[in-house]
């Protein structure tokens, strides 16, 4: 008898991190955190730039953009996960992990998008200062975001659809805390040989192109600097650039590091705890790294008291969660 229709299958099954039942108090403790101070974080982010009018430039519209996909980002994957821990199942529909493959590959490419469209803007403020204003105008600026999430939207729609296609069995168990693309496909029964092709074909165009961009920006803007006679000069030069350097750095090592590391142990536990990295890790770690060494951005209690006013602002941030509940 041949392999099962993928239509009768109703739910998989997402083993996580640990099978103790002693150690999920803690799991849900630790990524209920990072959850949190992710989606606050970056929604801090968001406010200052909408807040703050001395923040509406290129750089930091595309910041807030970036902002906005990490919180999207870690909700596709984080909530789900809380919700299973606290219910104490381990089930998700196969509508709903189709429906989390589509987002987790959207908001991953956008990530991706999203730094090759800042590292550009860096390039243009640092090679062709004179011309910035003129090159950056708002036009170009919502039409490389724009491009950006409609690109993005059609390869997780194709990366979607190539997964309704295979059918599967009975080993419906996936050694992850979420709908791994990669898995969920070597759980079919059916030749997979079309999903790998398109997953290689458009890793090398989607991701291999934004990097080689990124790349490419980043040597130009060391010659620039480098032609710089003053050692002033240079440092401020490159200090508008580390933040966004850290975070390219940051996604990149974390994300080739799961897949590499993936690829050569074949370890399922090892990658699901590897992919928290890229998955909840960076997207948590982005707004305190623009937050560092940013003049702006450290004067966001300001920004936001003009937003929200001047008495939410004086009280702790436990006062604010103390009301919400």
């Amino acid at each position: 008898m041949g392999p099962q229709n993928d239509t009768q299958i109703s739910e998989f099954f997402l083993l996580g991190f640990s099978e103790e039942s002693e150690l999920q108090l803690l799991i849900f403790g630790l990524f209920f955190s990072l959850y949190l101070v992710t989606v606050l974080g970056n929604l801090l982010i968001i406010l200052a730039v909408i807040s703050a009018s001395h923040l509406h430039t290129p750089m930091y519209f595309f910041l807030s953009n970036l902002s906005f996909v990490d919180i999207s980002f870690t909700s596709t994957t984080v909530p789900k996960m809380l919700v299973n821990i606290q219910m104490q199942r381990k089930v998700i529909t196969y509508v709903g992990c189709i429906i989390q493959i589509y987002f987790f590959a959207l908001f991953a490419g956008l990530d991706n998008f999203l730094l090759a469209v800042m590292a550009y803007d860096r390039y243009v403020a640092i090679c062709h200062p004179l011309h910035y204003t003129l090159t950056m105008n708002p036009r170009l600026c919502g039409f490389l975001v724009l491009v950006s999430w409609v690109t993005s939207a059609l390869n997780s729609l194709l990366h979607s659809l190539m997964v309704l296609r295979l059918s599967f069995c009975t080993d419906l168990e996936i050694q992850h805390f979420f709908c791994e693309p990669n898995q969920v496909v070597h759980l079919a029964c059916s030749d997979t040989f079309l999903n790998d092709l398109v997953v290689y074909i458009t890793a090398v165009l989607l991701a291999g192109g934004p990097l080689s961009g990124i790349l490419y920006s980043y040597s130009r803007i060391l010659s620039s600097i480098r032609a710089i006679s003053s050692a002033q000069g240079k440092y401020k030069a490159f200090s508008t650039c580390v933040s966004h350097l850290s975070v390219v750095s940051l996604f990149y090592c974390t994300l080739l590091g799961v897949y590499l590391s993936s690829a050569v142990t074949h370890n399922s536990p090892s990658s699901a705890t590897a992919s928290v990295m890229y998955t909840v890790v960076t997207p948590m770690l982005n707004p305190f790294i623009y937050s560092l060494r940013n003049k702006d951005i450290k004067n966001i209690k300001s920004a936001l008291r003009r937003l929200f006013g001047e008495e939410i602002i004086q009280k702790p941030i436990w006062w604010i969660f103390k009301n919400c509940f």
